[in-house]
Order: C-alpha cells, then sequence, then structure tokens
C-alpha cells in the first residue's frame, strides 16, 4: 500500500514505485519533508536521525499515512553507526535506489567567535558526515540505477557562516567528483542549495525574529522565504527517471537568491552590526547617567 498521492502534485503518483531511500537527518525540517514526498510517491523509506525516537515517530506519520518507512539511529560521524543503520534498512526494505545525506550542524557565529571545536563539529557533521553516508550506503546501492543527492548550502561566502560554507564547499566538490568517478557506473550524484525556508530548525536559528525575518526575505528576489515542499519536489525530479541526463549538478532552490551573490548577506550583517553599536553606545550612555 502506497501514502495516498496528493492531487496537487505535478508528479503521478507511481514515479518512485518500488525504490528504496535512505535519508540522514530525516526526523524533521527538509528531510522530513523530502521523506513524506518520497513516500507518498512510492519509495519506501530507511528515516536516519541521531534520535531514534524522532526518527521512529516520523517513520510513524509516513506508515500512518498509507507509506512504508522505518526509523533508524546513527550519528553521521560514527561511520559503523552508519552501516550498521544502512544495513538495518536494507535488511527492511531491500538494497538501496537512493541515498540523501542531508543530516547538517549550523549556528550562526562569526570566524573569531567560534571555537576551534565547533568549527570541527561542523564540518564533521556536515562534510565528513555526507562522506560516511555515502560510503557506508554504497555496497548496498543499485547498480546501475542509483541515486545520490545531498543537501547543500549557499554556494556564495555569508558572514556568521564560514564553517557552514566551508563545510558546504566541500559537499559540492566531493558530490561533482563522484558524479565524474562513479558515472560509468550508471549512478547519477547531485546536490541541492536550499535557500531559506520556512518551518526548519535552521531557519529559526538564523531568524529568531520578525525584523530579521523581514532582512532574509530582501536577499531572495522572488521576496519570500520557501516551504520544505520546493525542496522535496526539486529531491524528487533530480532522483527520477525524468533527470536520467543529469548528473554532478549543485541545484539552488532558493528563489534566485544564489545569482546575488554573498553581497545582500553582507549588508544584511552590516545592518546587524550597526544595530550591535547603536544598543551597546544606548547602554553606555545610560550607565554613565
Amino acid at each position: 500500500m502506497t501514502q495516498p498521492h496528493d492531487p496537487a502534485s505535478t508528479f503521478r503518483p507511481d514515479l518512485l514505485s518500488g525504490k528504496h531511500a535512505l535519508i540522514t537527518g530525516g526526523g524533521s525540517g527538509i528531510n522530513l519533508g523530502i521523506a513524506q514526498t518520497f513516500a507518498a510517491h512510492g519509495c519506501a523509506v530507511t528515516i536516519l536521525g541521531r534520535n531514534l525516537e524522532k526518527a521512529q515517530n516520523a517513520a510513524r506519520g509516513i506508515e500512518e499515512a498509507g507509506g512504508r518507512a522505518i526509523g533508524v539511529s546513527a550519528d553521521v560521524r560514527d561511520f559503523a553507526a552508519l552501516q550498521a543503520a544502512a544495513q538495518a534498512g536494507v535488511d527492511a526494505f531491500g538494497p538501496l535506489d537512493i541515498v540523501l545525506a542531508g543530516a547538517a550542524g549550523n549556528f550562526p557565529a562569526p570566524v573569531d567567535g567560534i571555537s576551534p571545536n565547533g568549527f570541527k563539529t561542523v564540518v564533521d557533521i556536515d562534510l565528513l558526515g555526507t562522506y560516511n553516508t555515502i560510503k557506508a550506503c554504497a555496497p548496498h546501492l543499485r547498480v546501475p540505477g542509483g541515486n545520490i543527492l545531498s543537501i547543500s548550502a549557499y554556494g556564495v561566502p555569508v558572514p556568521m557562516q564560514a564553517h557552514v560554507v566551508a563545510a558546504k564547499a566541500g559537499v559540492d566538490a566531493l558530490t561533482q567528483t563522484l558524479a565524474v568517478e562513479w558515472g560509468l557506473r550508471g549512478v547519477r550524484v547531485n546536490a541541492i542549495i536550499p535557500g531559506p525556508i520556512d518551518g526548519t530548525e535552521g531557519m529559526a536559528r538564523l531568524a529568531p525574529d520578525e525584523r530579521t525575518r523581514r532582512q532574509f526575505t530582501r536577499t531572495v528576489p522572488l521576496g519570500r522565504f520557501g516551504v520544505p515542499q520546493d525542496i522535496a519536489n526539486a529531491a524528487l525530479f533530480l532522483v527520477s527517471d525524468a533527470a536520467s541526463y543529469v548528473t554532478g549538478v549543485i541545484l539552488p532552490v532558493d528563489g534566485g537568491q544564489n545569482m546575488l551573490g554573498g553581497a545582500p548577506q553582507y549588508q544584511m550583517y552590516l545592518a546587524m552590526q550597526e544595530a550591535e553599536g547603536q544598543e551597546a553606545e544606548g547602554r553606555r550612555l545610560k550607565a554613565e547617567g
């Protein structure tokens, strides 16, 4: 039994029928939206997250809607744990047709305000975690016909995000290198760069108040936030046969944000610095009486 198809979907309901996807970071946000969309189009889904209860709850929601899913637990920095989790998914649903590396860590911090351990943690989750996921799943990937998809970020320099930009630049390079190495195997490798996506934990950290949200929308030519379904639609296309001649692509799904480069985010950063300076000056004057 497949999950009921959304009649508003552009894609046919059986687009991924008979396929199996493993999705890291699938317990919430963008990756959960992708998992739900894949399931709605006939795909069995193994949802992998650090928090087993969260992953199992996400899988249960898909099952209650009529789809097929299990939740498994692993930290993407732990290669042995990833191997075991991937095996559990394969035991449940068979070989993998799709591997989606979506687990990520993020928090705003300037270069001189982030500790070496904080920087390393983000690189380990975002870049090493992507490599570990692909490496652990590779023995189970259907060849030819397998798909690897990573969730990247930005693509341009962004203040307060050096750790993420550096790690995701590595993800992009890994994506394109694998696309070259594995092309003759019939495996396609692509990545998506989401813009500001509403309803996600990452966006809640980056834009915790209405003023910052308004500033973010000014960095997007379409003038609004995206939603998880926007990323899920792009992911569905990239792993489907409709994209059978697409590999090595780093696809921005961002309302046009990357077209403008890093200048809008820099202007937002300047405005934030100016506001903080004014607040500090106000506190100084008040203290002086």
